[in-house]
């Protein structure tokens, strides 16, 4: 047997040892030996591997973390939050196929007279509202909202005056409205508004949900040209523009009728996502305004905060109102304001605002003082009074 010297002294090697003890146990691989040495460490590792059936034939994948570095699955709780939410949102939507295709190209030639219309400047100013890749018309009623919002946030949308946009024109009324009443859609007289927004592919609108202080429910949409979807729940983020994923995806095809009303109108957002509109797509949205609905300069019970306005530039300091000048007994022989001094206050500088906080007798110091100067270079300067 080999063995090592510690100090004089004679003893067995750990190593010899080990590899004497693995021999004995039938082991010739250690990794086998280290192993079975720690059984606990496959335990665990298979504990969060496992995938256990919840008795209802669906499979739920515990969280499962490689490392610390590692992102965690979507727990159980959150899938299940939202396909109930989803559920919610289904239940609240009717959605119909009405519209015939040869209905569809009939409208769409009235949508494209619009768009023409529209480009030759034949609408009323508040009518034509144009967004990147999207233009929406207004008809009957149009509202504030977004970027146009004095203050930003739900709540602060207001109908336009009467008569700031054109009435919904005779087209609309025959062939989309009086078809939408005669199945049952909608009753007759409910749509006071209608709106067509026109996407280009690629366009988009964030998630809204349609004011509840403006519109009464349900919300009407008809779309046009192409398919495209309708999604629920979505974030979006700029620069470049991201959506989330949605909590549902509603599939709307060319002529089909879109209902929202409860759930899917009032307590979730909905949104065109960018990689949706893939071609060329129209929607006209038909809805009715609520007689209490706040107006553009109105009195309503959701005031509009206006920014404080804008104050008003200071005059320059006219030194003769002095009231130094006036106790003096040599103010009167003093010169005004020299020719050049004016022309100085003219030109900006960074210290406009401390030349118009001097007082007015350390002005007309200066204006000796400079008269003085100029005197004694022989200068002859005109002076004038203002």
């Amino acid at each position: 047997m080999l063995t090592v010297s510690f100090s004089g002294s004679r003893r067995t090697s750990p190593v010899i040892l080990f590899l004497a003890d693995m021999a004995s146990s039938g082991y010739s691989d250690l990794r086998e030996k280290l192993k079975s040495m720690t059984p606990h460490r496959d335990e665990v590792k298979n504990k969060y591997a496992d995938v256990e059936s919840n008795g209802s034939g669906k499979e739920r994948k515990r969280k499962i973390r490689e490392s610390d570095d590692d992102d965690y699955e979507h727990s159980d709780d959150s899938v299940e939050s939202r396909e109930q939410e989803a559920g919610r949102v289904k239940s609240s939507i009717l959605q119909e196929n009405i519209f015939t295709p040869e209905e569809c190209a009939l409208i769409e030639e009235k949508i494209d007279d619009v768009v023409i219309k529209g480009e030759a400047g034949l609408y009323r100013e508040h009518t034509v509202d144009r967004a990147p890749l999207r233009n929406k018309y207004f008809f009957g009623e149009g509202y504030t909202y977004g970027s146009q919002l004095e203050k930003r946030g739900p709540g602060q949308e207001r109908l336009y005056r009467k008569g700031e946009v054109d009435e919904i024109p005779s087209w609309v009324d025959e062939l989309v409205i009086k078809r939408l009443v005669s199945s049952g859609v909608v009753p007759e007289g409910f749509v006071n508004s209608a709106v067509i927004n026109d996407y280009q592919p690629g366009g988009c609108i964030v998630s809204h949900v349609d004011p509840l202080h403006i519109f009464a429910r349900p919300i009407i949409s008809v779309s046009f040209f192409s398919d495209s979807a309708l999604c629920f729940g979505c974030r979006f983020q700029f620069k470049p523009i991201r959506v989330s994923e949605p909590v549902f995806v509603l599939p709307v095809r060319r002529g089909s009728v879109t209902v929202l009303s409860g759930y899917a109108a009032d307590d979730i957002t909905h949104c065109i996502r960018p990689q949706d509109i893939k071609a060329r797509r129209a929607v006209i949205i038909l809805r009715k305004t609520r007689p209490d609905a706040p107006r553009v300069d109105s009195e309503s019970p959701f005031p509009v905060e206006r920014p404080a306005p804008l104050k008003a530039r200071p005059a320059p300091l006219k030194a003769k109102r002095s009231h130094r000048r006036r106790a003096d007994p040599d103010a009167a022989h003093r010169p005004r304001v020299l020719e050049m001094d004016k022309e100085e206050n003219r030109r900006p500088s960074d210290s406009h605002h401390r030349r118009h906080s001097i007082s007015s007798e350390n002005y007309w110091r200066r204006g000796q003082d400079s008269d003085k100067h100029r005197e004694s270079s022989g200068r002859k300067v005109k002076m004038r009074r203002h």
